[in-house]
């Protein structure tokens, strides 16, 4: 009995152990990352300067920098179709410092092409969904013959020219866009890769190339102006800044449907602590009138989200580009 009874207090007094220790573990955790940020905060995205996605970064870095207190910079790192960047956020410290800020291409991306260098579940950490957009602009070279979607599908298949269309990528939405479209209607068309979306508008406007597919970010004027020809529009509903634009379906082609996404990243490994904190910061910023003013004007839907439901999302959505892929007849394996 006399045994027994040791045993049960040396087992009482390693539960207080334990217990205290879990406590000082969980103080620490908090503690860890109180003073957070107290440097400069790098946002990374995977495309050019002057883009959809640019847009949307230095929105936030700007806002960000005043709710963090720290310089939130914003670092073009474009290449690969969207692949250089998310590769260098991948390898960085989870230390809340090295950020992803992307689009769909991070689900897009591997159900299109084999041999990415990163896994998507494996080696970033989901933060929060920023925003969606109405679509994509189907835009074309205001000297194209067409003034409609029908027009211009007779147009490129009775044309001898043969046409072609700029895109961020094999994987990316710009990329999916018009691969949808000709997988839909029987035309064709060749894909030319740039860096990011403004390359790709700039050769639109002089004639390089024929057509894009476009976030409505940074559009609307080059539209208005007529520099460039806005055809429809991708999502299921118009965009309220181009009312006279309609929808890919309106348009005539039947169950085209494609709306873009943007969301933020930390390298794998973050503590849940330091998510949370990160994300808080994200809502205070997007939560701003002015934000939610200058995302409107570029025709973004402010769609924050919590970890664990962007998290699943992220998860549903590769399935559904990997269905997406076979559809339209890619094969990345």
């Amino acid at each position: 009995m006399k045994n027994i009874l040791e045993l049960f207090k040396i087992l009482n007094y390693s539960l207080v152990v334990l217990s205290s220790m879990l406590l000082m573990n969980s103080s620490f955790a908090q503690s860890a990352f109180k003073g957070y940020p107290s440097k400069s905060v790098k946002i990374v995205i995977p495309f050019s300067v002057g883009g959809p996605v640019d847009t949307i970064a230095r929105i936030l870095s700007q806002r960000l920098t005043t709710v963090m207190g720290q310089t939130v910079l914003v670092d073009n790192r474009g290449g690969g179709g969207g692949i250089v960047g998310p590769s260098m956020v991948a390898k960085a410290e989870p230390d809340g410092y090295t950020i992803l800020l992307s689009t769909g291409s991070m689900t897009s991306n591997p159900a299109f092409n084999s041999g990415i260098p990163f896994d998507l579940l494996k080696d970033f950490t989901p933060v929060t969904m920023l925003a969606r957009n109405y679509g994509q602009l189907f835009v074309v070279n205001p000297n194209m013959p067409v003034n409609s979607v029908s027009e211009f599908i007779q147009y490129a298949k009775s044309s001898s020219k043969k046409l072609n269309y700029g895109a961020a990528g094999v994987g990316n939405i710009t990329y999916i866009a018009p691969e949808m479209l000709k997988a839909m209607t029987g035309i064709q068309m060749t894909d030319i890769e740039y860096k990011g979306t403004a390359p790709a508008i700039s050769d639109l406007m002089g004639g390089h190339i024929d057509l894009c597919f476009v976030g409505t970010q940074n559009l609307l004027s080059l539209v208005q102006s007529g520099k460039i020809k806005a055809l429809a529009i991708t999502g299921p509903t118009r965009w309220n800044a181009l009312p006279d634009v309609p929808t890919m379906q309106e348009a005539g082609v039947a169950g085209y449907e494609l709306i873009g996404w943007f969301g933020v990243w930390l390298p794998a490994k973050a503590p849940p602590e330091l998510v949370n904190i990160l994300y808080q910061e994200i809502v205070k910023a997007i939560d701003d009138p002015q934000v939610k003013k200058q995302f409107d004007e570029a025709g973004l839907v402010p769609v924050v989200s919590k970890p664990e439901n962007f998290k699943k999302f992220t998860e549903q959505d590769l399935l559904g580009m990997k269905e997406l892929a076979k559809k339209i007849g890619v094969n990345p394996n």
